[in-house]
């Protein structure tokens, strides 16, 4: 039979804790300065060092070079309490959880009016504190308040909460916390090398989860594992199959099916996960601390080592180049989708069914919502870098209309509203067959003078511009991101367009307007007696006398 690892290995002085540094150096400076209290309220998770660190407390107290931070370790308290000790009459430790009755606190407060038997002081540690009941510590109140001189009080506990405000208030409360996972690798390796086991890497990683933080428990752990090991130590395939951990080489096949959008892939990893025995909800968990660790290294990229202290190198090099195919905005959305469903499926009867659902939604495009879009603008994105999708035209040289006829030259008036409405069709089939066939300045040109032309002959140059017929195409300046600009010269409404050529879409938009809207036809001055005056402003009755008789 062998002592279990964390038993074997349980610290004998405050420097041997890990992790609770705020806790033991406060503690050793008390009992450097002589200001030790006459009780304490040790709380935290559980196996972080509470009942530990109570009687590393209780050695130092009564060791005979003591009250000392460093108990010396071979005077008879401290090797009564030392690891594998008899213990010692005068720390008791109790368990709360059998005896947290009012009787029970009766007869301790009876016992701690005894003095001490062989030690400086004795030392009470109620572990499990939270279990006494509100009459058990009514009962303690008033010897905790105030204890005779050679009595001190350790309580330990999980829930602080519960323990009555009227013994916290009391007491020094010092909480506890988990350790880091890389201060619990660095330990469990040291533990390994005394041991004489090997350990292939990404072993520990696996203890270190598991364990969750707590010492004890991630010993238990790699006992466990140690225990099950061969002449070649520890694997990485067996830790991952005792503790139920899925394989890199799975979440690696899913991440790249997600990103790849390939459906029939994704499904066949599921098919391996459920035929390989492993539970559905832990390859869940697995699934979304991966999608976590690839937002962590398309965020940090080259720092995420740093971050990700526990993944092998050449486990981030592939992450690397899944996040790079994933997208930023993909990538937050897939977790956001597998953590909805990964809560979804406490309870559920059938944790596949969940699991292929969630899958699914992970694989249908974000089109709809606010959600979607970061994950489509990703992938225009990645479009764009790859060359998926067409350059833009090229700009070409600005085409120049003709130039205005001057200012008092007259104009034929044959043509009129026909003759620029005939124009103006035109010019809509023209630009609709150059945006088809390529789109040419020199069409849009040829074009665009045919409606010079037109409407030069149906009204003078000199009309204003309130009064002249428009017609107006639109089109981006793709080169230069100018808004319309009118060309020199083409007074007669007739707005010319900037290279490159106009796109197919836009020129048919265009030559489906009615041409009423197109060409707007004003009186002819033929047909006006007198110069032409812009329209009165007002509709009284002289304005309208002034209208008959010019």
């Amino acid at each position: 039979m062998t002592t279990a690892l964390y038993r074997r290995y349980r610290p004998e002085t405050f420097a041997d804790v890990i992790g609770q540094e705020h806790v033991t150096e406060p503690l050793m400076q008390a009992l450097r300065t002589g200001r030790v209290n006459h009780a304490y309220l040790f709380s935290g998770p559980r196996g972080c060092g509470k009942t530990t660190s109570a009687r590393i407390l209780a050695r130092c107290l009564n060791c005979e070079q003591g009250p000392t931070p460093t108990p010396c370790g071979v005077c008879d308290s401290c090797v009564a309490l030392a690891r594998g000790g008899a213990g010692s009459v005068d720390v008791i430790e109790i368990d709360a959880a059998s005896h947290g009755g009012v009787d029970d606190a009766r007869d301790l407060r009876e016992r701690a009016s005894f003095g001490p038997a062989s030690s400086r002081y004795k030392i009470y540690i109620i572990d499990e504190a939270h279990m006494v009941t509100p009459q058990g510590f009514n009962a303690l109140l008033k010897i905790v308040e105030e204890p005779p001189e050679h009595v001190k009080f350790v309580f330990a506990t999980t829930e602080p909460e519960k323990v009555i405000g009227t013994i916290r208030s009391r007491t020094h409360h010092y909480p506890f916390r988990l350790v880091p996972p890389k201060k619990l690798s660095d330990y469990m390796e040291t533990l390994l090398d005394a041991e004489g086991v090997a350990y292939e890497p990404g072993v520990l990683s696996f203890v270190t989860r598991a364990g969750g933080g707590s010492v004890r428990d991630s010993l238990s752990v790699l006992d466990q594992l140690i225990a099950g090991s061969g002449p070649e130590g520890l694997t990485y395939a067996g830790a991952a199959s005792l503790l139920g951990f899925t394989d890199d080489e799975l979440l690696d096949g899913i991440i790249e099916a997600f990103a790849a959008g390939d459906s029939a892939a994704v499904f066949r990893q599921i098919d391996r996960v459920v035929e390989s025995g492993s539970d559905p909800r832990r390859f869940v968990e697995d699934l979304l601390e991966r999608l976590r660790d690839l937002i962590v290294v398309a965020a940090v990229a080259e720092g995420a080592g740093a971050v990700l202290r526990s993944v092998p190198e050449d486990q981030l090099e592939r992450m690397r180049s899944q996040a790079a195919s994933f997208g930023t905005g993909a990538l937050s959305r897939a977790a956001d989708v597998i953590n909805a469903g990964l809560t979804e499926m406490t309870g559920a009867t059938s944790p596949r069914l969940q699991l292929e659902l969630m899958c699914a939604r992970v694989l249908l495009p974000g089109i709809a919502g606010l959600d979607g879009y970061a994950a489509r603008l990703d992938r225009m994105e990645r479009r764009l870098d790859m060359g998926e999708l067409p350059p833009r035209a090229a700009a070409g040289p600005v085409p120049h209309a003709p130039a205005m006829p001057p200012a008092g030259a007259s104009a034929p008036t044959q043509g009129r509203v026909g003759a620029s409405a005939g124009a103006a069709s035109g010019v809509g089939a023209n630009a609709v067959g150059a945006g088809r066939s390529g789109g040419s300045a020199e069409h849009l040109a040829s074009a665009t003078a045919g409606v010079t032309g037109a409407a030069g002959a149906s009204q003078p140059a000199t009309a204003p511009r309130w009064q002249s017929p428009s017609v107006g195409v639109a089109q981006e300046n793709s080169s230069t991101g100018d808004d319309l600009s009118r060309a020199p010269g083409a007074g007669a409404g007739v707005v010319l367009l900037t290279p490159p050529a106009l796109r197919a879409g836009m020129v048919a938009r265009v030559s489906r307007v009615p041409l009423a809207r197109q060409v707007r036809a004003r009186p002819h001055p033929s047909r006006v007696s007198g110069p032409l005056r812009p329209r009165a402003t007002t509709r009284g009755p002289s304005s309208r006398r002034a209208s008959r008789e010019a």
